[in-house]
């Protein structure tokens, strides 16, 4: 089991009790959408931000990201540390129909899964652990054609499903994981092996 003094933020209540048997750590719950109209629980989860930190995990799918950005936008970016699921169709087994994207949630996902996720975020490194010398930059994702340029969105579409990511993420987005769980000459073989012309 992974353990954290972060507070984790998912969207709902089997959300929670997936990450419960993953994570030792507080699971907090947005309700879903709940937590636009509730001033008392971004009071809440600013409050965790500033004494904790929070590690983020919502769906892959459109909801879970306006979720997210929210969030984002509450909370100071460096008290925050995303966690990404990857785009995963099926249906959830509690559920009569897949949801309107067709992607599994963060319920439905295998707990190995959730792990790879949580660890791709760099919280949880071995300590003494070398970090890389050289960081991942924007410019290095321009130079892979992965941001600014005329088909970065696809290009960044297939990195992103290649290391198991949701496709949905932006180029910002991307450049925080990628310095979190991969160095610099990983990145570099990485876009070498997918887009060598």
């Amino acid at each position: 089991m992974l353990h954290t003094t972060k507070a984790v933020i998912v969207e709902g209540r089997y959300d929670k009790a997936r990450l419960s048997g993953i994570i030792d750590a507080l699971i907090i719950t947005t309700d879903g959408f709940g937590i636009f109209n509730s001033k008392e629980k971004q009071t809440f989860i600013k409050k965790l931000a500033l004494e904790k930190g929070l590690i983020i995990l919502t769906d892959s799918d459109a909801a879970g990201f306006k979720i997210r950005n929210f969030l984002k936008n509450i909370v100071p970016e460096n008290r925050i540390v995303h966690a990404y699921i990857p785009d995963i169709y099926g249906k959830e087994k509690r559920k009569e129909t897949p949801s309107k994207e067709g992607k599994l949630g963060v319920e439905g996902i295998d707990n190995s899964v959730i792990e790879q996720a949580l660890l791709r975020t760099g919280l949880f490194s071995e300590v003494g652990d070398n970090k890389p010398s050289r960081s991942i930059t924007s410019a290095d994702l321009f130079e892979k054609g992965l941001s600014g340029g005329e088909n970065s969105a696809e290009r960044r579409r297939k990195f992103l499903l290649s290391l198991g990511l949701p496709a949905r993420l932006t180029g910002k987005n991307l450049l925080q994981l990628l310095n979190s769980c991969m160095t610099y000459d990983d990145f570099q073989k990485k876009a070498e092996e997918l887009f060598s012309d």
